[in-house]
């Protein structure tokens, strides 16, 4: 399954939905793309997710809102009871605005907290993100 900006395959061996954006996008585009990865989730009984944002070099703070404290807890509760495992796969240029934008680190502190209903870790190479959601 493709969107526009965002391929999504699910890879049957690993039980892992990999979604890969090509490119930035709109809020719009870019909540309807989270949106078909959770339909895609749905149809295949997985709650483990690769998101490769490498290529997305926009960090709009309105996407980081709306992913960690309302997406992610929606898509949690309809995948339940299985945990919601969200490998986030990073270029080294958004792990440094990551590191220097308060804003942005505000919203990955929260996501990452282990007091969410998900799990979501962020990873340099695919290797170490793939490990991660299938351990």
């Amino acid at each position: 399954m493709s969107t526009s900006t965002c391929s999504i395959i699910y890879r049957p061996d690993l039980g892992v939905i990999v979604a890969r954006w090509l490119e930035d996008a709109p809020l719009v585009q870019l909540q309807a793309d989270f949106t078909a990865l959770l339909r895609e989730s749905e149809q295949h009984a997985t709650a483990r997710w690769l998101l490769d944002v490498r290529r997305r070099d926009q960090l709009s703070p309105e996407l980081g809102s709306w992913t960690t404290s309302v997406f992610y807890p929606q898509a949690a509760a309809q995948l339940f009871p299985q945990q919601l495992r969200i490998s986030v796969l990073c270029s080294p240029a958004r792990m440094a605005v990551y590191e220097s934008n308060p804003v942005q680190q505000e919203y990955l502190s929260y996501g990452l907290s282990n007091e969410r209903t998900y799990r979501m870790r962020l990873f340099g190479d695919e290797g170490s993100a793939m490990q991660w959601l299938l351990a």
